[in-house]
C-alpha cells in the first residue's frame, strides 16, 4: 500500500513538472503574449478560432505555475445567443459553468485535469460571474474577460477597476459576434484606450485562425455576402 501511495505521489510530482507550453503560431498571436508581459491591461480582438482564449489560458497557467501570479480568475458576460442569467436553471454556481466551460477546457489543456480540479479546490483558478463582481478587488491575479463582445461599457469598466496590486487584466472577444443590440462596449474600449501607457491592443485577423482552417474560409465567405 505505501509502495502505491509512494508510486503515485511520484506520478504527481512528474505531471506537475511538466506541464503543457504556449507556443505562438503566428506574428499576432507573439505580439499578443508580449502585450500580456508587458501592460496591465490587454485587449485582443478578432475572428473566432484565432486563439484569443487559448493564449490567454496559456499565458497565465505558465505564469501560475512559475509563481509570477498567485490566481487566476475567469469571467465572462452570461449572455449566449440572445438569453441571460435566468435562462439557465439552478444556483448561481449552475447557471454560471456552462459559460464558463470553454475557458476551463483551455487551462485543462494546459494544466491537465488533476492539477486543474487541484487548483479550482484550493480557489487559485476561480469561475466568477461578472454580474457579482461588483465591490471584489484582486490582487497578484490574472483577470480573464473572455467572450468580452456581449459585455456593456459599464460592465467593462466595472471589471477593469477590480484589479489590484501587481495584477493584470485580459479582455478578448469578437466584436463581430456580439448579441447586443445596443452595440458591444468592447469595441468602444478597443477605439478609445489605444494611447493609454499600460494597456495593450491586439486584432486579429483571418490569417490568425488556428483551430480548423475551414474556419477562415467560411467567415470570408459570409463577411463578404
Amino acid at each position: 500500500m505505501a509502495r502505491r501511495k509512494a508510486a503515485v505521489e511520484k506520478q504527481e510530482v512528474q505531471y506537475d513538472k511538466f506541464p503543457k507550453s504556449l507556443v505562438a503560431r503566428t506574428k499576432n498571436q507573439k505580439d499578443y503574449i508580449l502585450s500580456i508581459v508587458e501592460n496591465d491591461i490587454t485587449f485582443c480582438f478578432g475572428p473566432s478560432g484565432t486563439g484569443k482564449s487559448f493564449i490567454a489560458a496559456g499565458i497565465t497557467s505558465e505564469h501560475l505555475i512559475h509563481k509570477k501570479t498567485s490566481q487566476i480568475i475567469v469571467t465572462r458576460p452570461l449572455v449566449c445567443a440572445g438569453k441571460n442569467l435566468g435562462a439557465v436553471p439552478g444556483e448561481v454556481g449552475d447557471k454560471v459553468k456552462p459559460y464558463l466551460k470553454p475557458m476551463e477546457e483551455n487551462l485543462r489543456f494546459f494544466l491537465g485535469p488533476e492539477r486543474l480540479n487541484r487548483l479550482i479546490d484550493q480557489e487559485i483558478i476561480r469561475f466568477e460571474p461578472l454580474e457579482l463582481m461588483r465591490g471584489a478587488s484582486f490582487h497578484d491575479a490574472y483577470m480573464i474577460l473572455d467572450e468580452a463582445q456581449n459585455c456593456t461599457l459599464d460592465q467593462i469598466k466595472m471589471f477593469i477597476t477590480r484589479i489590484g496590486q501587481n495584477s493584470k487584466v485580459i479582455i478578448n472577444g469578437d466584436v463581430q459576434q456580439t448579441d447586443l443590440k445596443d452595440g458591444s462596449g468592447l469595441k468602444i474600449c478597443v477605439n478609445k484606450l489605444r494611447e493609454i501607457d499600460g494597456v495593450g491592443i491586439c486584432e486579429f485577423n483571418h490569417s490568425d485562425i488556428q483551430r480548423n482552417s475551414i474556419i477562415k474560409s467560411i467567415l470570408m465567405a459570409l463577411e463578404n455576402e
